[in-house]
């Protein structure tokens, strides 16, 4: 273990090896401690010291036994770190129509080695790049799950040559895998949900890395995900995870390309002929592991490639738990407060085209056997983004229908009436397409989650 001088007092000579002239020589010259411990301070003189030596991104807990002798640690002055408070919220207000090259830079600039940036092998390889052009060094962690793409980890090798890099892995506890492997299998998150699984794979191992630093950089941005990264500023105190010196506020959160979207990183990728993953080519947007990412198609939202099973508003593994306002935590993700949240979001698809079906409406549709005109009716949620992405294509496919003999439609299916459509109309996620043909009662499901104009249509014309 490195030791480090807290003493202004210079050493002359050198220290022998045994232990008690290693304790004479900190009694004469002052006291030295590891520097994975905090230094003993008193309140009494306010002096500004520079920190010598950081911690490795996966650097142990402190430590709470001392193994400096008490009377060495009386001899030199007693001094106060100065610390500044910094006001982050200020600052991301002062922040807000900054560049992301200029948010890298202030991040950089203010936290030296003690920052890093959190790189998943997807486009937030954009955040590299930007640390590079700043011409400051950086430093770059990931998490390996054991369950990522092929792909993925061939990504990560093309970065560290391309910046010269060293990429500082953090891996899962091979005790808590095993546990959960043996007890629920390989895939028990197809079952009962993604959250346990991240957990032990992402979350803990996260919690780990950000031990060792004060602050850590993120590729968010507002319009990755539905419902939780609408608000997202440029920095932000960490409200879930601990820093290096422990407890509330002890971790700060920089995201410099919040304000950005999608289609603009990719831009910037292009432009600076920087390497991205081989799955974007095959359709891939947002990933993650290989059990729980696939690509998206059509008319999709780019997070509905991730834990696509699972009907949830708050695509979140727990990396960014923070995101989730409270009142979407104790809904199950549905989006609703007091029963419909979405009524204080306007409504999608309106036009004259799409008829907006009530409860009775849609009750009497599946109660005929024989039907002047066919159906086609969108269950939705008006917060839905998946549901929004969608929502050009369903009016352009309702104005190729009007007067066709299909009549369109659209049934709000959230809140109090989602139990109903679970029910009754086969709702698993959001959106759910249903046909109803002329002489029949039961309702045909739109199976393919291609929801462009000419597969609709296709669908359409293969059941009228």
């Amino acid at each position: 273990m490195a030791l480090a001088f807290t003493s202004s007092t210079a050493i002359h000579g050198s220290l022998s090896s045994s232990f008690e002239q290693t304790k004479a020589a900190a009694a004469q010259f002052g006291s030295f401690q590891p520097l994975d411990r905090p230094h003993t301070i008193s309140p009494s003189v306010n002096v500004s010291r520079r920190r010598l030596a950081v911690k490795p991104i996966n650097a142990e807990p402190k430590r709470n036994e001392s193994i400096v002798p008490s009377a060495a640690t009386t001899v030199a002055p007693e001094v106060e770190e100065k610390v500044d408070v910094e006001d982050y919220e200020k600052l991301a207000d002062e922040l807000q129509n900054a560049s992301p090259l200029e948010i890298m830079d202030k991040s950089l600039a203010k936290f030296g080695n003690d920052i890093a940036i959190a790189f998943s092998g997807a486009e937030d390889v954009a955040l590299i790049e930007y640390a590079h052009l700043t011409g400051r060094p950086f430093r770059v962690f990931s998490l390996d799950t054991g369950r990522l793409n092929p792909e993925t980890y061939k990504f990560f090798d093309t970065v560290e040559k391309q910046y010269g890099i060293h990429i500082e892995y953090m891996f899962p506890d091979a005790v808590e895998v095993q546990a959960l492997v043996r007890s629920k299998g390989l895939f028990s998150f197809y079952e009962d949900g993604h959250q346990e699984c991240c957990r032990v794979r992402k979350v803990r191992p996260l919690r780990r890395a950000l031990k060792g630093l004060r602050a850590w950089i993120t590729g968010q941005r507002k319009d990755q995900s539905p419902g939780t990264r609408s608000e997202i500023p440029v920095v932000q105190v960490d409200p879930v995870f601990e820093g290096m010196d422990g407890g509330v506020g002890s971790l700060v959160k920089w995201n410099p390309v919040a304000n950005v979207e999608g289609k603009d990183i990719w831009n910037f990728l292009r432009a600076m002929d920087v390497p991205v993953n081989t799955l974007h080519s095959q359709g891939y947007v947002s990933i993650g592991c290989e059990p729980c990412t696939r690509p998206v198609l059509p008319g999709q939202h780019e997070r509905e490639g991730r834990w696509w099973w699972e009907d949830a508003k708050a695509k979140e593994c727990g990396l960014h738990k923070g995101n989730i306002k409270e009142e979407t935590l104790n809904n199950n993700g549905n989006g609703a407060v007091n029963g419909n949240g979405s009524d204080t979001i306007a409504d999608i698809f309106d036009t004259n085209n799409v008829t907006s079906l009530s409860r009775p409406g849609i009750e009497n549709l599946l109660k005929l056997e024989e039907r002047r005109e066919a159906w086609l009716v969108v269950l939705y949620a008006p917060w839905c983004r998946f549901c929004q992405a969608m929502e050009g294509s369903y009016l352009e496919l309702a104005e190729k229908l009007a007067g066709s003999g299909v009549k369109v439609g659209k049934f709000k299916a959230d809140g109090d009436q989602k139990a109903f459509a679970q029910q009754e109309l086969q709702l698993n996620s959001f959106p759910t397409i249903l046909f109803f043909p002329k002489h029949s009662s039961k309702p045909i499901k739109y199976p393919s989650e291609k929801r462009d104009v000419d597969s609709l249509m296709a669908f359409v014309n293969a059941l009228r």
